[in-house]
């Protein structure tokens, strides 16, 4: 029965597609027996529960709309269709004039928030990777060519920047590590296209790990997120971003309650690297590692299973430099405990390269501190 299950992770920018709509009817039912002699009972004014959803997100949903924006990307083929052939024409036609180059759709439409009035524009890196046109239409429906400012491929985040020549409505970034499992959030995109979409849900779990990089650490929310919200921002009752939509958990495709979010404290971190340089640069320990299994564990003479075992190092990388040895257990980074093997890249990550880093390990059964040199994470081969 299980194997017959196909689920997929599924990222969220999606192109716009041919909705079939259904008429959804709901009818009352009229319970007999509450049409009795008794005396109506007397009403009672109940208090509501703390935390308890508002009549309305409508002022969020005010406040934070015109900050967020549709993105699509064209991509320039030679040998194109000819004019009045290619469907795909008209669209480009009506974002570069009768001039438009010919062109085919390279990446589906997402979405994005303006985070700076300056026309800074946070989406995800899979919405705008490998396009050679980006354009970006505004809730007031004014349309610009974006520029990619810089991506980050390991944490699926890019910054782009339109020239408006006017000061933009940007949205508040919030504290996405102050959320709380319960809290209600709002997801703002343009779910198959449509644009301005608000949907609402709870944040339904935090820190997750989906398997989508070594800095997995989503909000996941029940809010419906769908493709073409990639990018988009999710909103918390205070009117801010605390995350960025970014992936989905599906059978079909389409939303079944479980969403994901980058949390914005994250993108926070990495906005002024894009600025200043288009890329990010993180701290690099040289090390593999591994998580303490129950085994090994009981090997080391460990009643607990925090910590990352080294299984291997870069020769003559920051680690091996400093003495770090296969077998030893990092418990620590920087005076932060490390309770999971994969808390230790997201540590090591967020640290500067070239800086001083104090790594406390067990050896032999005891603990030792040693301080490690961090170099700068080598770049994939094409990022």
């Amino acid at each position: 029965m299980l194997r017959r299950m196909r689920t997929v992770f599924l990222t969220t920018g999606g192109a716009a597609l041919l909705l079939a709509v259904a008429y959804l009817v709901y009818v009352g039912g009229t319970d007999v027996l509450a049409r009795s002699q008794a005396p109506p009972a007397t009403p009672v004014a109940l208090a509501a529960p703390p935390g308890a959803p508002p009549d309305s997100f409508a002022g969020v949903a005010d406040a934070v709309k015109p900050a967020v924006v549709n993105v699509a990307t064209l991509q320039p083929v030679a040998g194109a269709s000819p004019r009045g052939l290619n469907p795909f024409r008209e669209y480009a036609e009506r974002y570069f004039g009768e001039g438009a180059p010919p062109v085919e759709p390279s990446q589906s439409l997402g979405s994005g928030v303006i985070v700076d009035p300056e026309g800074y524009v946070l989406t995800n890196n899979h919405v705008i990777e490998n396009a050679r046109m980006i354009m970006v239409r505004l809730s007031d429906e004014q349309e610009y060519e974006a520029r990619v400012v810089g991506r980050d491929p390991a944490t699926d985040l890019a910054l782009l920047k339109i020239n408006a020549r006017r000061a933009l409505p940007a949205a508040k970034l919030g504290d996405s590590q102050a959320l709380r499992v319960g809290d209600w959030v709002l997801a703002i995109g343009s779910p198959f296209g449509l644009e301005q979409t608000v949907t609402a849900g709870i944040v339904s779990a935090k820190g997750r790990a989906i398997g989508a990089g070594p800095y997995d650490e989503f909000i996941q929310t029940d809010a419906a997120i769908n493709p073409g919200n990639s990018g988009g921002p999710l909103v918390s009752t205070r009117g801010e971003v605390i995350g960025i939509n970014s992936a989905i958990f599906s059978q079909s495709g389409g939303s079944v309650g479980i969403g994901f979010a980058i949390p914005i404290n994250l993108a926070k971190e990495l906005i002024p690297q894009f600025k200043t340089r288009g890329r990010v640069s993180r701290g690099w320990l040289g090390v593999a590692i591994a998580p303490v299994t129950p085994e090994v564990a009981k090997r080391l003479g460990r009643t607990s299973r925090e910590g990352a075992v080294v299984t291997e190092l870069v020769p003559n990388g920051p680690a091996a430099r400093a003495g770090v040895r296969s077998g030893d257990l990092i418990v620590a980074f920087q005076g932060t405990q490390v309770r999971r093997a994969g808390e230790l890249p997201r540590l090591v990550a967020r640290a500067s390269a070239g800086s001083a880093a104090e790594l406390r390990l067990v050896r032999d059964g005891r603990e030792q501190v040693i301080s490690v040199r961090l170099g700068e994470l080598p770049a994939r081969p094409g990022r």
